[in-house]
């Protein structure tokens, strides 16, 4: 599976930030949930939209992500 395949990019869709496909649901969603501790089922229960593949896509789009730019993680680390 390639992320590219489940997740778009519209400007006619919220805002143009990165949903998974066919849907309304952004990925920071989907990462936000993650991030707060949310287990895979509870989140596709909250979202029935949403498939197991949706969420190993947001999960290898931010890994994409990370690997465009450095965010340095306390004030004048490089």
């Amino acid at each position: 599976m390639k992320w590219q395949e489940r997740i778009s990019v519209d400007p006619q869709v919220c805002h143009g930030k990165a949903c998974i496909a066919g849907t309304r649901i952004m990925v920071s969603v989907v990462l936000d949930n993650l991030a707060s501790g949310l287990s895979r089922d509870e989140i596709l229960a909250s979202y029935p939209a949403l498939r197991s593949e949706d969420i190993d896509a947001s999960i290898a789009y931010a890994a994409e992500l990370t690997r465009e730019r450095v965010i340095p993680l306390s004030p004048g680390a490089v």
